[in-house]
């Protein structure tokens, strides 16, 4: 059966036939260029598509891969037949819009005893591989998220009802909240937020998404609604853009240098690599081994977390806040409470 997919999800096999090909991946300088001292080898790969299919790839010492299903060998690859796969999925990739397929496709997926496209995964790890550490000298199994440049920029953090942030407004009456509700331009929610005279941050609307971020920091629900004020009043929507302003400014006196950047730089990273809104969370990262980026160029790289510093500084300076649907997420309009009213602001953060 042919199967079809966007350039997110075939980029997830393609990372696989190129790892595999290579067998090593290089880490990330902070502008995501190759760090040609810091490599490290691969010495297998787990791919589960299900319970009960399980595929494991071990390097060989011959520019071989052997493939085992359930833990029973299957056969061997060679490792210069794994390039011109990678080679073949890279083209479709690029040459494709939308949802698509990829000529040949099943042949190589069948080889490589794969039946779907993306491997089951119910939290932030797209890949599991064994790779040896040069900094510890250690074998470890680690999982990584993967990000594809291949395509349109991707989501980081999506928008939901449940990543709402609600606000109550001040110094308005029954008439004016109409009158703003009613307002219906392109820029309504900016038109809306620069006509409200108070508004207070209450409290992060969905109570798991709360204690999550309570893990990273006790102020992070205050830092994030100070930034979503910002962003919905006078649309400044880049990450590094929004923290050096609030860097400036400190509404809430923290009276630290730099402490607004470092906290955005914790929550990026707490969201790439575990955090989800509605998921009980127990502050660990998911994706224990890091990030691996597929480039517009096809290069594959990665940032392990012995460099975290690298990755942080990465995501603050390629992603911005964005609006979603208004309707869809439940917020935007001005709404009345207990005889209060209220406004919810959500949060949604996008790869620039």
């Amino acid at each position: 059966m042919k199967l079809s997919g966007n350039k997110g999800e075939w980029s997830e096999l393609y990372v696989l036939l190129k790892l595999l090909s290579e067998g090593k991946i290089y880490s990330a300088t902070e502008d995501l260029q190759r760090r040609e001292n810091c490599w490290f080898p691969i010495l297998k790969v787990f791919r589960a598509e299900n319970k009960l299919h399980h595929v494991k790839y071990i390097k060989s010492e011959k520019n071989q891969v052997e493939l085992y299903l359930n833990d029973v060998f299957v056969s061997k690859i060679e490792t210069s037949e794994l390039e011109i796969y990678a080679k073949k999925f890279f083209d479709g990739i690029t040459a494709n819009t939308g949802a698509f397929e990829i000529d040949g496709s099943e042949s190589i997926m069948e080889s490589l005893k794969c039946t779907k496209i993306r491997a089951d995964s119910s939290d932030k790890t797209d890949i599991k591989m064994e790779i040896h550490d040069p900094f510890t000298n250690f074998e470890r199994i680690c999982g990584f998220s993967i990000k594809s440049d291949l395509g349109s920029s991707p989501t980081l953090f999506n928008a939901s009802k449940s990543t709402n942030f609600k606000f109550e407004v001040s110094g308005i009456d029954d008439n004016e909240m109409e009158e703003l509700n009613a307002i219906n331009t392109r820029t309504k929610i900016i038109d809306r937020m620069n006509r409200i005279k108070k508004l207070n941050f209450i409290s992060v609307v969905n109570k798991t998404f709360s204690k999550n971020l309570m893990f990273i920091d006790t102020q992070m629900e205050k830092f994030l609604a100070e930034m979503l004020k910002i962003f919905y009043k006078e649309n400044i929507s880049d990450c590094a853009e929004l923290v050096s302003l609030l860097d400036r400014t400190d509404p809430l006196n923290f009276e630290v240098d730099n402490i607004y950047k470092h906290k955005l730089k914790k929550f990026l990273c707490a969201v790439a690599l575990g955090l989800m809104p509605t998921k009980k969370w127990d502050g660990l990262d998911e994706a224990n081994g890091g990030y691996i980026i597929v480039k517009e160029s096809g290069e594959v790289l990665a940032y392990h977390l012995h460099d975290r510093d690298s990755f942080e500084n990465y995501l603050l300076n390629n992603t911005k806040l964005e609006k979603g649907s208004t309707d869809k997420h439940d917020f935007g309009k001005i709404y009345v409470e207990d005889d209060r009213k209220f406004i919810n602001l959500n949060l949604q953060v996008r790869f620039k």
